[in-house]
């Protein structure tokens, strides 16, 4: 289905247009100076804090043996929940990893499948989690872990977002950028490709550097990482057109 008939913006006014591309030029030169995952994984964390409807803190975290290990966490709290987990030995995210998939919590408060956990986060002040599988190799494996203040925090635009980025960010913990290791993604997939190809060419990024670029632009601007792309696709069309 062609982008506009989904409603998303292809044009942005002038000042957003000008913001959106000074961010990403920005963004450009952060990227380049990169020099390992560690900081595109920031990056992407950050990031859905700003981007995920209903996120207020995030983090990615590793299973190595019966120990949880929090990185790059975007607050304190993120670490002691998931020493919280490590401690009782389950949990959202650990249920996450261990059955691979998606685990949504909507309120801390009447959550029952893990009862000693859901209490003391929400006595932390988490009432709301979103959890995914990033990567399964050998005995590592990673989460994405969302959190929320208020009950029901998460709905169906976090999980496409999330799922997202959570793909992305299993990418650079892999170390691979091979788009053919990504699920079936979304109908937005194409044009946020679109839009990563377009900044790997122009300012010589790698796919991760790209799609954190991407992200970290929709998160300055406010605007949802599809209209980032839309508009980024766009500009890049009427540029072609005008030199036809």
């Amino acid at each position: 289905m062609d982008i506009a008939d989904r409603g998303y913006t292809r044009t942005m006014p002038g000042e957003t247009g000008r913001l959106l591309a000074q961010t990403l030029g920005d963004l450009a030169v952060e990227m380049q100076a990169q020099q390992d995952s560690t900081d595109t994984l920031r990056i992407i964390v950050e990031a859905s804090v700003g981007i995920v409807p209903g996120t207020r803190w995030a983090g990615i975290s590793l299973i190595e043996g019966k120990r949880v290990v929090p990185k790059v966490p975007t607050d304190p709290i993120v670490a002691k929940l998931d020493d919280l987990q490590a401690e009782l030995g389950d949990g959202p995210g650990i249920t996450s990893l261990r059955d691979h998939h998606t685990v949504l919590v909507d309120d801390m408060r009447t959550e029952d499948r893990w009862p000693d956990f859901a209490s003391q986060a929400a006595a932390l002040g988490v009432r709301s989690m979103l959890s995914f599988q990033l990567f399964v190799r050998h005995d590592n494996l990673g989460a994405l872990n969302l959190y929320g203040v208020e009950p029901g925090a998460f709905g169906d635009d976090s999980i496409d977002t999330g799922l997202i980025l959570g793909q992305h960010a299993a990418v650079a913990m892999a170390g691979a950028a091979a788009e053919g290791q990504f699920k079936a993604g979304l109908a937005s997939r194409d044009v946020i490709g679109q839009a990563k190809g377009l900044l790997m060419q122009r300012d010589r990024l790698t796919g991760m550097q790209a799609f954190a670029m991407l992200t970290r632009a929709s998160q300055e601007t406010n605007m949802k990482l599809v209209d980032v792309a839309s508009w980024l696709v766009s500009e890049h069309e009427d540029g072609l057109s005008k030199h036809e």
